[in-house]
């Protein structure tokens, strides 16, 4: 079983609310204890209540603990609820590229505190955060051959690159694993005319921090048909608040509330975070407003599971402050300048990707 290590001392857990969970190895730099003899802060904020068995099998004290923080699983539950009004709308299922049906409703927004390193990862399935992270290391790299992202394990994007795919997609120049102008590809290259919209972004906030053009866009009318799948997160803007934080909010056009939407809340959540860091300010909220927005009818059933869980308390993240400020615009980032602390999570739901 894994272990939340603090100092000498473990933290195990076999139930939490009579659930079996899982999570990361973490360190707990510091833990508080409070008035309550068995109430203890961990130095994410998380509030947990302690108590201790003698375990003979490791021969220590076997501490199990209970989340108590609910301010800490609001981000949580602005996800859940969304799953629960589409599923509530009684909709008819709709046709779609993929051939797999969908229920869709249109035109939603979703708002998420990412103060104090808090990132909206979910906790009542498990989100391979790791995987979302390389993706957005590749995609400000400006790259769009995934065998960067195979290299590393990452294969969400081998069923949109494949040779068929390609191929029906008009794209028979292209190698198989080639993306085509997708995404890194415009943020880094607008068009082909080598317009760098991060670099853009970054030299704009410093220079003019209350500009209304701190702009981010993957939509590009003009390349569509030289694109494996045009943008579905396709738009973002960064704005910078009176007391000094950066907040962004991005529009997506396609949303796979499911599968795709946990890693588009994580990667701007962290793309914040960077842009943040390399202009001097402090993440403050991501909203995401929405246009077609499904479940597709083959994850029914899996959001149902997902549904009845009870969330965890969020974790935070840690990024390699010098590691990025070193970096060139954001380019040739390591998946090793972040870790994640804290992380609880029920079971991983296994469902298929549509494309």
């Amino acid at each position: 079983m894994p272990i939340v290590i603090y100092r000498n001392m473990y933290i195990y857990t076999d139930e939490l609310d009579n659930n079996n969970i899982n999570y990361d190895i973490a360190i707990i730099d510091k833990i508080t204890k409070e008035n309550d003899n068995n109430k203890y802060n961990g130095s994410n904020g998380t509030l947990f209540y302690l108590t201790s068995k003698y375990n003979t099998k490791t021969n220590c004290l076997v501490h199990y603990y209970n989340i108590l923080n609910n301010n800490l699983i609001d981000n949580e539950k602005v996800y859940l609820n969304l799953l629960k009004k589409i599923l509530d709308s009684n909709l008819s299922v709709r046709k779609n590229r993929t051939n797999t049906g969908a229920l869709s409703i249109f035109g939603e927004q979703l708002k998420f505190n990412i103060e104090n390193n808090r990132i909206p990862i979910l906790t009542t399935k498990w989100i391979n955060w790791k995987s979302v992270i390389i993706e957005l290391i590749w995609f400000l790299n400006g790259d769009t051959n995934t065998k960067f992202l195979t290299d590393n394990n990452v294969h969400i994007w081998d069923g949109n690159s494949t040779r068929e795919f390609l191929d029906n997609r008009g794209l028979t120049h292209l190698e198989e694993g080639n993306i085509g102008e997708g995404y890194g590809f415009q943020w880094r290259n607008f068009n082909g005319e080598g317009i760098d919209q991060i670099k853009e972004i970054i030299d704009g906030i410093i220079n003019d921090p209350y500009g209304r053009r701190h702009i981010l866009t993957a939509w590009n009318p003009a390349a569509l048909h030289k694109m494996a799948l045009p943008p579905c997160h396709c738009f973002a803007q960064f704005y910078i608040t009176n007391d000094n934080h950066i907040s962004c909010h991005m529009y997506q056009r396609s949303v796979d509330v499911f599968l795709g939407l946990p890693f588009n809340i994580i990667s701007y959540s962290i793309l914040t975070y960077l842009i943040g860091i390399k202009t001097g300010y402090k993440p403050k909220e991501l909203i995401i407003s929405t246009g077609d927005t499904h479940i597709y009818s083959n994850h029914v059933d899996q959001v149902l599971t997902q549904l009845s869980r009870k969330p965890y308390s969020q974790p935070t993240i840690n990024i390699d402050v010098n590691k990025i400020n070193a970096s060139d615009y954001l380019k040739n980032l390591d998946i090793n300048d972040f870790s994640l602390f804290g992380y609880l999570y029920h079971p991983y739901i296994k469902a298929p990707m549509a494309s």
